[in-house]
């Protein structure tokens, strides 16, 4: 019982923090990332929205530095979440996690003059860098051991997200950049490249998550939250495709390429393609929210994989709102308002349960053995190290 004692509250909070705390600074983001998008905005929208963008980038200091700590104090558990089959597909949130402070940056940085376009678009090439550099490990890690079917989720997509993220994140950068930059080419293209690596990866995933549902039935208990991932690779999609149809017109104008129409037609295709994309976000959108309340366990200790019900639908809830524009139809920004009241209300309630589950020891909180475990073997390593470079 002694040997208990020794362990505190914080090595305990420590070894017990994961890669699944990303999921609530990406719902932070989610909330501001669907304000911005409201058709009547005030100022006081613009200040709410920079306060959750604040509120993003330190739950992102908090979770990096406590997973560094981890790493550092605990190397045994840090491992073991990475090699994890379920915990290690949510390392790549990290990356989209600063996805949503790019977004974040371009919306509130950057108009006031704080930050320089020139500064984003090195952040863009970070993100571009730090996508590959976390997602192609993770595959190869993931896909070096056997899955089972009748256990698949929506959420072993998350290996590939960040990679589909970055046409979104490419059209918001072009926001900042002058449709005749040369760099703006670079953007665009990249923008459409990875737009298509992921969608398409993704979406293969989601075929093999109907036919999960087909042999089994709809997801139970904290997979059921894993449902509402597959909203969003045709969600995000969508949003890109339009975005980016949009700057085509513009970019490829301005530097004469392809054919004259070339923006134009670009522009056409990625409208039609975005409205039947959005129709299937909708869709699995429906098709998550029907049986969930019968199917989702309701334990506090599982609050996190609850998060999937924010930053998913941010993909087709934004996408309403920018159809809205292309076909001039009032009644889609009705849709998104109510969409983004909803997405407000979520976080609320989610952000309480989190903290009620953090306050009772029910999340990111290790037993007394597991501590001392890692930490008599950690040191019986280091031991063995020393031990051995004195002899030779």
């Amino acid at each position: 019982m002694s040997e208990k004692q020794r362990v505190s509250t914080l090595a305990r909070r420590i070894h017990g923090w994961s890669w699944q705390a990303f999921p609530i600074g990406m719902g932070t983001g989610a909330v501001y990332v669907t304000l911005s998008g409201l058709k009547e905005h005030s100022p006081t929208l613009t200040t709410v929205e920079t306060i959750f963008y604040f509120l993003n980038i330190s739950l992102f200091l908090l979770n990096t530095t406590t997973l560094m700590t981890q790493a550092i104090l605990f190397p045994r558990q840090a491992w073991r979440l990475i090699k994890d089959p379920v915990k290690g597909i949510f390392v790549p949130l990290v990356v989209l996690s600063f996805a949503t402070i790019i977004i974040g940056t371009i919306n509130y940085a950057v108009p006031p003059g704080h930050v320089s376009p020139s500064f984003i678009y090195v952040l863009f090439w970070i993100y571009v860098a730090f996508a590959c550099l976390t997602c192609l490990p993770m595959l190869m890690i993931w896909f070096n051991q056997p899955h089972d079917l009748a256990t698949f989720t929506p959420a072993y997509a998350f290996l590939v997200f960040p990679m589909m993220l970055v046409g979104v994140v490419a059209f918001n950068v072009l926001k900042t950049m002058n449709p005749a930059d040369p760099r703006a080419i670079g953007v665009l293209v990249l923008g459409y490249f990875f737009q298509g690596i992921g969608f398409f990866m993704t979406f293969f995933y989601l075929c093999i998550y109907i036919i999960r549902i087909m042999s089994t039935g709809f997801l139970e208990g904290h997979q059921a939250n894993g449902a509402f991932v597959a909203c969003g690779p045709p969600g995000f999609t969508a949003l890109a495709l339009l975005n980016l149809g949009d700057h085509a017109r513009k970019i490829l104008a301005a530097h004469h390429l392809v054919t004259p129409a070339a923006g134009d037609i670009w522009y056409a295709s990625s409208v039609l393609s975005a409205l039947m994309l959005y129709g299937l976000a909708v869709f699995l959108f429906v098709f998550g929210v029907l049986p969930y309340w019968f199917k989702v366990h309701k334990h506090l200790k599982e609050i996190l994989g609850c998060w999937a019900l924010t930053f998913p639908n941010v993909g087709w809830i934004s996408c309403t709102r920018v159809l809205g524009d292309v076909f001039h139809i009032p009644g889609l920004y009705d849709v998104h308002l109510v969409m983004t009241i909803l997405m407000c209300l979520t976080w609320a309630v989610l952000f309480v349960l989190t903290v009620i589950a953090f306050w009772k020891g029910l999340i990111f909180y290790s037993q007394d053995e597991d501590v001392l475990k890692d930490t008599r073997r950690d040191d019986d390593d280091k031991l063995s190290y020393s031990t051995t470079s004195t002899a030779v």
